[in-house]
């Protein structure tokens, strides 16, 4: 068996796990009822990754006390809310989840302190270990009092409590990371405190000490706590992060403290550290883009692993097998912890024991669909699964007769409603002009750091092979074509293309994707007019081949529309532009391209660039000409993806799921 030490038992404390992987606690809004339990979404969520073979299940967080900082987050174990509530719905779900034999730890916080959430902090100053500066906001925090201090840890033991009564296994304090209260009260820049919980290491980690010692004596010894803990902060200054390879000095915790925090945390009873690294000021780190390297938490759970004699979690794009064998077998880390992986694929551990590790489908760690929706809409999805968090209602609908149903495309949209269709027991056929499947994926998987973009493309032709979905590439569909073939319904998922103009020197103006593709070389010297994220990212991958680039944007930023993207993406691509050398020209209107000269208009005053060649990136255009010339002539007939409004992916895949589903 292949990976067979990823599938070999541990332990935390005295709770047995069946394999070496957990769900990474994420974000768990949209999952909790109005009572502080868990509502059917959120039971059939869990469960769902349960049955797909986790052995460990750590929720998203849930607050330990609801009344210090009143925010409007998810489940509430202790009697702020309803406790016989919370027991009874915790109940429903943890007994669905051991059927499977997987273990559950419910996630429990003491509250976020400066990184509150803007929207859920109410009319309530935000508390803190010390009168320091929100994160968001141009507010300065309130110290907490020690009586609250006391008041918090008093009801994490009430609320573990009330989880073990629950059926939970165990508890992950959240936490000594992120720069999450707790970790606001251990790092020495937030922490300003004269009291016995401020000044020395061992003062400042004092709060975490009583939590879990409230918890052990509530709960017993043999009750397993486990601590998520960063090792370092990565924080430049306030609000000021840094970034992979940047020399910088350290303004939070630094590894040497970090590891002897580690070692001081485990003597006060915490049986496992789920290790990474990054606080809020620095996003990208905790909850990494693509811009981030895979793996990138293994170095720093190695360092922990070797001073403390605790099982040690890692996350942090893990989803490579072969990375996680290896850092098992090494010694990096006892468990890997799999987060948005686990949102796209709940069943990625049965597939990988099984050896169908092409059938597993990628995350693409594009965020827009879980922390990006977090953040703006308070619910967790995921862009590539649209039946994540949502398993109930968009189970696949039973259909009464089969129909045969011409698909044209085979970007994103094309293939996902062919995937469905086919599951479903329809008999769909995918006609694509171009050589292969993925539309778009394709030059927006060609930078390096997009890879998975690529992958996802590759596991929609697997998919559908092993779905005997016959699919004719270079066949160019015509209104003809679709008139005299015999389908019961048609779906138009025929993408968008790129929007040009005329410069002058038009043999030297390409497209992104041209250049993407590498159908076009820019030379050495580029001008990307346009500063949206493909635009970005373009200029961002010829930079690190060594080119000068240079964006022209005609805002007044860089991705000023078509948001909400997660801000760890957005804020860590934004540093990574002028960290790689990246001109940018903001509220610039481009006039001509001539003799290797770009002229604009930059708040009215003129402006050339000398550059070799020109990269269009100011976004696409619905290719919905195929539709508008069969929407009266065919009755049952469908617009999908970019063909009917230009967005991202998540929204092409979404709405093709809909329609596939609904047929």
């Amino acid at each position: 068996m292949k990976y067979k030490n990823l599938f070999t038992p541990v332990q935390i404390g005295r709770v047995t796990l069946k394999n070496r992987f957990a769900l990474a606690p994420m974000g768990p809004l949209g999952l909790a009822d109005a009572q502080g339990g868990f509502n059917q979404r959120g039971i059939d969520y869990y469960t769902e990754r349960a049955k797909g073979g986790t052995g460990l299940i750590i929720t998203g967080v849930t607050f330990s006390d609801c009344r210090v900082e009143t925010q409007s987050m998810p489940n509430c174990p202790n009697s702020t809310y309803n406790p016989v509530h919370f027991i009874r719905t915790s109940r429903e779900m943890t007994e669905r989840v051991h059927a499977y034999g997987s273990k559950i730890f419910l996630m429990m916080s003491g509250g976020f302190g400066r990184v509150t959430i803007p929207t859920n902090l109410g009319e309530f100053p935000p508390v803190a270990p010390s009168a320091i500066p929100h994160r968001w906001l141009d507010k300065t925090c309130r110290p907490l009092t020690k009586e609250e201090i006391r008041s918090i840890v008093k009801s994490f033991g009430d609320g573990a409590y009330n989880a073990k009564r629950g059926g939970f296994d165990g508890i992950e304090v959240h936490a000594v990371h992120e720069g999450y209260l707790l970790d606001q009260f251990a790092i020495s820049m937030f922490n300003q405190r004269t009291d016995e919980y401020g000044g020395s290491l061992e003062n400042r980690l004092r709060f975490a000490r009583e939590v879990v010692e409230e918890i052990k004596s509530r709960c017993g010894e043999d009750f397993p706590v486990v601590l998520r803990f960063s090792v370092k902060s990565m924080i430049k200054d306030w609000r000021e992060g840094a970034l992979p390879g940047e020399e910088f000095e350290e303004k939070g915790r630094d590894i040497p403290e970090g590891l002897e925090a580690a070692k001081l945390l485990v003597s006060y009873g915490y049986d496992a550290l789920d290790t990474d690294v990054g606080t809020y000021d620095a996003w990208w780190w905790n909850h990494p883009p693509m811009y981030q390297e895979k793996g990138l938490f293994r170095p720093y759970c190695k360092m922990v692993k070797e001073v403390v004699d605790v099982p040690v979690l890692c996350a942090g794009r893990m989803d490579d097998p072969a990375m996680a064998s290896e850092a098992v077998e090494d010694g990096t880390c006892d468990i890997v912890s799999l987060g948005r992986p686990l949102l796209a694929d709940p069943d990625y551990v049965n597939k990988l024991r099984a050896g169908r590790t092409e059938d597993i489908r990628p995350c693409i760690s594009c965020q827009e669909g879980c922390m990006g929706r977090v953040q703006e809409y308070s619910m967790i999805n995921c862009a590539v699964n649209p039946q994540a968090a949502r398993e109930r209602v968009t189970a696949y609908e039973p259909i009464r007769k089969s129909k045969k149903v011409m698909v044209v495309g085979g970007g994103v949209a094309g293939c996902e409603a062919a995937r469905v269709l086919a599951i479903r027991g329809h008999r769909p056929e995918v006609f694509e002009k171009n050589g292969c499947l993925g539309g778009n994926l394709i030059p927006g998987g060609a930078p390096d750091f997009k890879e998975d973009d690529l992958e996802l493309a590759k596991w929609y032709e697997t998919t559908l092979k092993k779905l005997d979905v016959p699919v004719h590439l270079h066949t160019e569909v015509r209104k003809e074509d679709v008139e005299k073939a015999e389908y019961d319904a048609v779906i138009i998922a025929t993408g968008s293309v790129p929007k040009v103009f005329p410069l002058g020197d038009d043999a030297h103006v390409y497209t992104a994707a041209q250049v993407l593709t590498k159908e076009k070389d820019c030379g050495g010297s580029t001008v990307v007019v346009g500063g949206g994220l493909v635009g970005c990212e373009t200029a961002l991958w010829l930079a690190q081949q060594g080119k000068k680039v240079t964006i022209v944007e005609a805002l007044d930023k860089l991705m000023a529309v078509n948001g909400p993207l997660c801000h760890a993406n957005k804020d860590m691509l934004e540093r990574l532009i002028p960290y790689n050398g990246i001109e940018v020209v903001t509220g610039a209107k481009v006039t001509g391209f001539r003799d290797g000269m770009l002229s604009c208009v930059v708040r009215e005053e003129k402006k050339e660039i000398s550059c070799d060649s020109v990269i269009l990136s100011v976004g696409y255009r619905e290719e919905n000409f195929l539709y508008n010339d069969l929407q009266f002539d065919v009755p049952e007939i469908y617009l999908l993806g970019d063909a009917k409004k230009v967005s991202n992916i998540m929204y092409a895949i979404w709405d093709a799921f809909e329609v596939a589903n609904h047929m």
